[in-house]
């Protein structure tokens, strides 16, 4: 239970980028709005676009409609609260507020990492197991993956989230962009927060390098089997089966990677510099991934010239 007589603080502050002039303030929430309106619009393009579109009721576009969920809800739950910071100088967020968005902000993060592994295993499955994909890789057994895997997620992390609400908080009640467990709990006092942190901390690294391990395994097996390919035709076409699930992972894990390594070795950055790259590698992914569907992923882009050539001739 939250021990009410040691925890003080009522409502957090969101500090946002410490150093930004208040001239700056009206571009800043602009980008950032521009930036949630491309989430917006391209997740849910590519959702209505292959719900409606038969063709692509295939497992592999599936997997790309959870992804597009996934990066439609995480860009709700963290940009509008920033935008609110710089475009209506609304600084608090209450202390529910608070923990509601660290739950769906670690939740979303691990089904991504998840997402990312089943695609991945789709295209280790196509690859190297190209006679067993129709029976391994169903739209029926996708479903009941990503499924489960959401309802697992959800279900874990209301531990953590609670575990994390058992501290007292009694200090500082600023954060940086958005609410998470580690910028939260470092406000905690009382003797059990390293014990909290470092349970989180496991956990995470455990949902985001197991299924990099698997992307990275998963990849290399299949640039082995097209390396002994003799027609070139078949590499062009294995490695443009697979260049969209490369783009999106290389996406969401590079950037977070540079900036465990840099924090391992010592490497600081400025508070500004921090944030930016928060926001960088969380954001992005959520914005680029419907164009990387788009145009690079060969059914998709052919139904869309069909699509706009039709409209050109209408036209005509």
């Amino acid at each position: 239970m939250i021990n009410s007589n040691v925890t003080t603080v009522k409502d957090f502050v969101i500090l946002g980028l410490p150093g930004l002039d208040p001239v700056y303030y009206g571009p800043v929430s602009a980008v950032l709005f521009l930036t949630y309106l491309f989430i917006l619009i391209g997740n849910i393009f590519i959702l209505v676009f292959v719900g409606l579109e038969r063709r692509l009721y295939k497992p592999t576009y599936l997997i790309f409609c959870h992804l597009s969920m996934n990066d439609l809800l995480f860009g709700t739950v963290t940009l509008p609260k920033i935008i609110s910071r710089y475009w209506l100088d609304d600084k608090i967020t209450s202390f529910g507020a608070c923990f509601t968005q660290m739950y769906f902000v670690h939740s979303l993060g691990a089904i991504n990492s998840f997402i990312l592994m089943i695609m991945a295993f789709d295209r280790f499955i196509a690859v190297l197991f190209p006679l067993k994909y129709p029976i391994l890789i169903t739209n029926t057994n996708i479903s009941l993956a990503c499924g489960l895997l959401w309802i697992g997620t959800f279900l874990w992390m209301i531990a953590i989230v609670f575990h994390a609400l058992t501290l007292p908080y009694c200090t500082s009640n600023i954060v940086q962009c958005y609410c998470d467990h580690i910028s939260i709990t470092n406000l905690a006092c009382g003797g059990n927060v390293r014990y909290v942190q470092t349970l989180a901390v496991g956990i995470a690294m455990l949902t985001l390098l197991l299924p990099l391990f698997f992307i990275f395994f998963s990849y290399i097996s299949i640039f082995a089997v097209v390396l002994k390919m003799q027609n070139n035709d078949g590499r062009y076409k294995t490695l443009s089966t697979c260049t969209p699930q490369l783009l999106i992972s290389g996406l969401y894990y590079l950037p977070r990677c540079f900036v465990y390594l840099a924090h391992a070795i010592g490497f600081a950055f400025s508070v500004d510099i921090r944030i930016l790259m928060i926001l960088l590698y969380s954001l992005l992914p959520c914005a680029v991934n419907p164009f990387i569907y788009c145009f690079k992923t060969k059914d998709i882009k052919d139904i869309l010239m069909k699509r706009m050539n039709n409209a050109k001739v209408g036209i005509k």
